[in-house]
């Protein structure tokens, strides 16, 4: 079986070499030990999350939230090259957390929650953070769950003006859109820098915004002969891009 992956501090990895023994303590020692029920000999993972990850075995046990780790190797991933930033409209209900899931699992380096014109759901005050705090777990968990050493970031939530910075800076920026003369598939893509895709609501994009994206250089494709849900479409979207680019090879 796969060594499970556990979240520690970029500080307690610094310094760390074949030999160290570094603890795990708190909140991810508690699941550890007592839901894990990790045991002496048994193999673990533990990573910052930032592309640092420490190799090895479950040296010693103590009490219910603190084990000892036995480094064997330490490895340290570069930022993938080009890098996916999806950009993801906010769905209705529990959908925006099983967008966030499967995109952290597929690959998606970065995550910007979009308040577009036709949302429903509208983040503001305290629900607005929680939602985001839901967004952010997601993320780690399912970064932990698909064994990746560099968690996906996501962003604070922008309005429509406060993206289209970001798609003129983008190496690609593509809208994902059923109506789009150009297939994803065949969209020309540079060797480097960002990609960005835009997945809209479940009620589309609204023309104006078509209308501006374009204006940043972002123009509208399609994925293929079916129209997916806006908690799906970021992932099908990702997975293309990431084969097509050979992060996948």
């Amino acid at each position: 079986m796969t060594a499970p992956v556990f979240l520690t501090e970029t500080a307690a990895l610094a310094g760390a070499a074949p030999g160290a023994v570094l603890a795990l303590e708190g909140p991810e020692g508690r699941h550890a030990v007592a839901v894990r029920r990790l045991r002496a000999g048994e193999e673990i993972v533990l990573t910052d999350g930032a592309g640092t990850g420490a190799f090895g075995t479950v040296a010693a046990v103590e009490g219910k939230d603190r084990l000892e780790v036995a480094v064997a190797e330490v490895r340290t991933e570069p930022e993938p090259r080009p890098r996916i930033t999806v950009v993801q409209a906010l769905p209705k209900g529990d959908r925006g957390e099983l967008a966030v899931e499967t995109m952290t699992e597929t690959g998606v380096d970065a995550i910007v929650p979009w308040s577009a014109s036709r949302c429903v759901t509208q983040w503001r005050g305290e629900r607005g953070q929680k939602a985001l705090r839901k967004w952010r777990s997601t993320a780690r968990e399912a970064g932990k769950q698909s064994r990746r050493l560099r968690f996906p970031e996501v962003a604070e939530p922008v309005t429509t003006r406060q993206l289209l910075p970001l798609l003129s800076s983008a190496a690609f920026a593509a809208v994902l859109h059923e109506e789009g003369s150009l297939p994803l598939a065949a969209a020309e893509l540079p060797a480097g820098g960002e990609l960005v895709l835009v997945v809209g609501p479940e009620g589309g994009v609204a023309p104006e915004e078509l209308e501006a994206f374009a204006q940043a250089g972002a123009h509208p494709y399609r994925l293929g002969p079916s129209v997916l849900r806006t908690s799906t479409a970021g992932t099908a979207a990702a997975a293309l891009l990431l084969g097509r680019t050979g992060r996948w090879s």
